[in-house]
């Protein structure tokens, strides 16, 4: 696991934040298929504002290297008088993440995607896009399995069940009032559901995702949780005033826990100036360099590239219309790889950011 992974021309990406399931079966997007007949299928459809701007296919995956990644469940309960998107019953939520599940396992079968959930996997999966390079565009994606947003888990019971699924990771927050954690737009600490997901989620050693998490339950569970931790995609607060992002005193603490904060590339997570809904990337002017922006930040902070990598969410309900504007697919993941390095990273620094510090905090995780 300590080894370089380059092909010659281009590095392996890691990417710890997709929301793939989702976008296949509530968008009904053919991710096995070429994103451009991805876009055409979705032409003249009005019911989403990324329609035909989608950014994520496997092939694309495959053409960029971002052979590796965390891939989601994700489905929100909402109570009556929430205008979140949602489901009305946790038990409606937890059969709408099986059948995203069934998703990942149909993908398993046909070859398309292979589970990563413990270091004997991990450590095939690497080997696997560590092999012949001119074979990328056939072999599987790897991926470990997270939840966003615990909502779907009907209780903590369910983990072991969930566990014994696959799942590996929970970020327990997503937008809003949440049934254990409050989480981005919303005010509040843990619920007492919350604290007992986190104690049973120690007892089986699942990580704990903070992304999305308010400021009071971030540091709730912090103190509770000595269990490991990291961010699956989070920016700087710093750079874009929003609680949505973590301020430097959250960042500092997350390095004492030897987390990993997965930069995104959602264009209002980018800009400071961004108003959701009116502002487009060609006006706020956002490129790939607000990225590199936003890991610098990390970098710098805290004096070494160990606690920083990528965390997309590419596919996480935007797609062209709110992306960088010099990002078309995810393959343009790539081009941070020279995006880094103009900025005078080495290529071992660049190389720990866009895959190697997502594995070994996997291998610690796995094999303490």
């Amino acid at each position: 696991m300590r080894k370089t992974m380059t092909d010659g021309h281009m590095t392996l990406i890691f990417d710890a934040h997709l929301d793939l399931s989702m976008n296949a079966l509530e968008w009904n997007r053919d991710l096995t298929r070429p994103l451009d007949e991805v876009r055409q299928r979705e032409q003249g459809q009005t019911d989403r504002r990324d329609r035909g701007q989608g950014v994520v296919a496997f092939p694309e995956m495959r053409r960029g290297r971002v052979g590796l990644c965390i891939a989601t469940l994700i489905a929100r309960y909402v109570e009556p008088g929430n205008p979140l998107p949602g489901w009305h019953s946790p038990d409606i939520a937890w059969a709408v993440t099986q059948g995203q599940l069934a998703w990942y396992q149909a993908m398993q079968r046909c070859g398309e995607m292979i589970p990563i959930t413990d270091s004997s996997s991990l450590r095939h999966a690497v080997e696997l896009w560590n092999s012949d390079a001119s074979n990328d565009r056939r072999k599987p994606i790897g991926y470990v399995l997270s939840m966003e947003g615990a909502d779907s888990i009907r209780s903590p019971d369910d983990l072991l069940s969930a566990y014994k699924q696959g799942l590996r990771a929970i970020g327990p927050a997503h937008y809003g009032p949440g049934r254990y954690a409050p989480g981005t737009s919303a005010d509040g600490g843990l619920t007492d559901l919350g604290r007992q997901l986190l104690r049973e989620m120690r007892q089986l050693g699942v990580v704990l995702d903070v992304t999305h998490l308010t400021d009071e339950a971030f540091w709730q569970s912090l103190e509770m949780f000595d269990g490991p931790v990291w961010a699956s995609h989070n920016n700087c607060r710093t750079l874009v005033p929003n609680e949505r992002q973590f301020s430097d005193h959250q960042l500092e603490a997350l390095f004492q826990r030897d987390a990993v904060i997965g930069v995104a590339l959602d264009a209002w997570m980018l800009s400071p100036n961004w108003v959701k809904g009116q502002t487009r990337p060609e006006q706020a002017g956002v490129t790939l360099e607000h990225v590199v922006d936003q890991i610098d930040h990390i970098c710098q902070l805290a004096g070494n590239t160990r606690h920083c990598g990528i965390g997309s969410d590419l596919d996480g309900g935007y797609g062209r219309e709110q992306c960088p504007t010099d990002v078309n697919s995810i393959a343009d993941l790539q081009k941070l790889d020279g995006r880094l390095k103009g900025r005078g990273y080495s290529s071992g620094d660049v190389t720990a950011i866009l895959h190697g510090n997502w594995l070994r905090r996997l291998q610690q995780i796995w094999e303490p």
